[in-house]
């Protein structure tokens, strides 16, 4: 499907300067790994959503981009690598998300905290969010994560329940919602955070009832954008969203008492995460 005039992809300048930052560490971006159409954008501010615990996935979600394959060892210099490099950008917030990696006893859990508190040793002026898979439901994963004292926990919803088979088969829709739930119970504190995207064959009414199913886990800033089709390999994209439907889903969230909302065709869950979590402080 050819794209509508209403998405427009900018790419500016700036962007090999920050692609050669963190090739000099040898980090990954989910903006790259995901083909975000984002990139240039965001890379010429400079800034970058840092990808840990390595560039493969155990898992084979239908939309996404990030290749699956047999992991790699953790690179236990990661965490210090992304400080360093969040450093030399000059970040003033600072986001860090992740293949799955279902393969590990916590999946992951002690690395994104130890990524964390990496960040905080660097940059203690830094606000952090973190993105994080689900964790195959372990709240002490969940837990140790959250100890690490994230301004921002995110985990992403994604789609619509009777879409996960086809778009998350590995993932489960309640398990999903039930992470923002102990998110929210084990720090409630902590700013939780979701996302969806859409079009891929969903209704405008299940997208409300699962805004009305984040919220009631807890869930008080979220994203929606239109999905589009990272490689021939991914699903196709069902249907555009025109953006007067974006507008209509970001008034229905902020009515449900959502404290934050970003609805448009090429809002990310990462996109404008500080000028988000700004807004959201100063009310």
């Amino acid at each position: 499907m050819r794209l509508p005039e209403w998405i427009k992809v900018k790419n500016p300048a700036g962007l090999h300067g920050t692609k050669q930052i963190l090739r000099s560490r040898g980090l990954s971006t989910v903006c790259e790994e995901a083909r975000c159409p984002n990139q240039g954008e965001c890379f010429s501010k400079p800034t970058a959503t840092f990808m840990i615990l390595g560039s493969a996935c155990t898992r084979n979600c239908a939309f996404c981009s990030v290749k699956t394959s047999m992991p790699e060892p953790l690179d236990a210099g990661e965490p210090e690598k992304v400080a360093l490099t969040a450093k030399e950008m000059g970040l003033k917030y600072v986001v860090v998300t992740s293949v799955t990696r279902d393969d590990l006893p916590d999946g992951g859990a002690g690395h994104f905290a130890e990524t964390v508190r990496a960040v905080r040793g660097h940059l203690p002026q830094a606000r952090v969010e973190v993105l994080t898979p689900d964790f195959k439901g372990d709240c002490s994963a969940l837990k140790t994560v959250l100890d690490s004292l994230p301004d921002v926990y995110n985990h992403n919803i994604e789609t619509v329940p009777r879409l996960y088979q086809h778009v998350r088969p590995q993932a489960n829709y309640e398990r999903s919602l039930n992470v923002l739930r102990n998110a929210k119970k084990i720090a409630p504190d902590i700013t939780v955070k979701s996302g969806l995207m859409v079009g891929l064959g969903e209704t405008f009414d299940e997208i409300v009832s699962v805004l009305k199913d984040m919220k009631d886990a807890g869930c008080e800033t979220v994203t929606i954008g239109q999905y589009l089709r990272p490689s021939k390999k991914n699903l196709p994209v069902s249907e555009y969203i025109m953006p007067e439907i974006f507008n209509e889903y970001k008034e229905i969230a902020l009515k449900m008492g959502f404290r934050y909302a970003a609805s448009a065709p090429l809002v990310r869950s990462s996109m404008n995460a500080e000028e988000m979590y700004n807004n959201l402080v100063n009310g």
